[in-house]
């Protein structure tokens, strides 16, 4: 009998049949078929381990500035259980299709979006569907959705590193990703989770923006840390990989979020994600 050994993706397996199975395929082989009547040339994630930490509002920024850079930008909202893209850019209704796909809609400043809020009767409607359900809706908005030609496809994923990152990961030619975070210590574990996922799975990480890093007085300037002092520095040095922001909080991008305008707002913040992510 052959030795086992372990691998990702399959409890044990045998040195003959290591190959074929799913830890060790080419991961190359497994990425889906991007519609026909699409052209993409660089994917990127956005990636958070917890929830809560601004993850849409860095895919959307990320978006509107490279958009204003005259780039060919798409999101697709991969977050399916709960998806604010559509609301941030002021995006109602659903989507249509014709016999060459589903075409996703088109934001004022020309961003392409797909997400689930595009395709229910009611946008209120809770999202009730299991892991492998969610997972196949994001297959879908990569070989079904009708992007045209992109320059740039930001991947808006849920937190976590659950099915949908694995599918996005798997399943698409993902360039790189962003991994966004917010000051507190707990939180930096969780990044290390979502780093070392990336990792190991060979997806190139450009750096981890911190947000909600502080709040500054609109009177007298001082920069107020709510959530305690930052420690993304040393896990950014841990995991040597770069810090590409820390943002403050600032209610004027709630509110333009909240009017569905956000593509007006500009976010030097970004500047050097936006660089990262265009030396990809």
């Amino acid at each position: 009998m052959a030795d086992k050994k372990t691998c990702a993706g399959a409890s044990t397996c045998s040195k003959e049949s290591c190959e074929g199975c799913a830890g060790h395929k080419d991961p190359k082989s497994m990425i889906e078929q991007l519609n026909a009547y699409s052209s993409i040339k660089h994917v990127i994630g956005v990636v958070s381990g917890k929830g809560g930490v601004g993850k849409s509002f860095v895919t959307a920024s990320l978006a509107a500035a490279m958009r204003k850079k005259g780039y060919k930008v798409g999101i697709l909202d991969a977050d399916i259980t709960g998806p604010s893209i559509p609301k941030m850019y002021g995006i109602h209704g659903q989507a249509v299709g014709n016999e060459q796909g589903i075409l996703p809609a088109v934001a004022e400043d020309g961003t392409k979006i797909m997400s689930v809020n595009l395709l229910i009767d009611n946008e209120d409607a809770p999202v009730i569907w299991r892991g492998p359900v969610i997972a196949g809706a994001v297959k879908q908005f990569w070989t079904d959705v009708v992007w045209g030609e992109l320059d740039y496809l930001f991947v808006d994923m849920p937190p976590g590193t659950g099915d949908v990152p694995l599918t996005v990961f798997q399943s698409l030619p993902v360039d790189g990703i962003v991994i966004v975070t917010s000051p507190q210590e707990l939180v930096q574990l969780i990044v290390k989770k979502a780093y070392n996922m990336a990792n190991a799975m060979n997806i190139p990480i450009a750096g981890i923006v911190e947000n909600y890093s502080y709040l500054k007085c609109p009177d007298c300037g001082k920069e107020i840390r709510l959530f305690g002092e930052s420690h993304i520095d040393e896990a950014a040095a841990e995991l040597h990989t770069k810090v590409l922001a820390k943002m403050p909080l600032d209610p004027a991008y709630a509110k333009a979020a909240d009017e569905g305008r956000f593509y007006e707002m500009d976010n030097p913040y970004l500047d050097q994600a936006a660089e990262e992510i265009l030396a990809m």
